[in-house]
């Protein structure tokens, strides 16, 4: 019969790897780094991911969710309920709703060069888009069409910027005084 090799030789020091490192990544790994502000204040990392989420009212594994009651500690009916269906966080789901159901706010504004082309082009041709397709400053070859669609564009996001620009075309230059 053959001798078994023992599987656990005499350990020695491993000079290539960095143990900092690895440290850090089983830091990582244990300690996931989480996005929502509501849900990282309420994490408690001496507990499991499951036993987290299942305090908050959530589920990581969304095949297995069932629909979840908020309850409350203090509610008649969570006595009666096993503990794992217990929401001892409902603050955190509240929280998420709250942040859902807010309308979401898309910034809108136009590149500095987009507004300076249309003003230069509304400065120079008025409402003729032919000829502000034929003009020099026109570099990148736009017809009539994308002309009127990026000066449409500038008077939709910035119609009380386009207002004053307007305005002051129309004020005559003062003239300069003679002495």
């Amino acid at each position: 019969m053959v001798k078994v090799r023992r599987s656990k030789m005499r350990q020695k020091f491993n000079y290539n790897q960095d143990r900092k490192k690895l440290k850090k990544k089983l830091i990582k790994k244990n300690n996931p780094r989480i996005e929502s502000e509501h849900i990282r204040n309420a994490w408690d990392n001496k507990k499991s991911l499951s036993r987290n989420f299942r305090e908050m009212g959530l589920t990581a594994d969304p095949n297995r969710a069932l629909p979840l009651k908020k309850q409350t500690l203090l509610s008649k009916d969570a006595e009666t309920k096993s503990p794992a269906n217990i929401v001892t966080k409902p603050y955190v789901l509240n929280q998420l709703e709250e942040e859902a159901s807010r309308p979401l706010q898309v910034p809108k504004t136009l590149s500095s060069d987009l507004i300076q082309y249309a003003q230069y082009m509304i400065r120079e041709h008025n409402d003729d888009y032919k000829a502000m397709a034929r003009d020099e400053k026109n570099y990148y070859q736009d017809t009539p069409k994308q002309i009127k669609r990026k000066i449409n564009e500038y008077k939709r996001f910035h119609p009380e910027h386009y207002s004053r620009f307007v305005s002051s075309l129309a004020a005559p230059a003062p003239a300069p005084p003679l002495q």
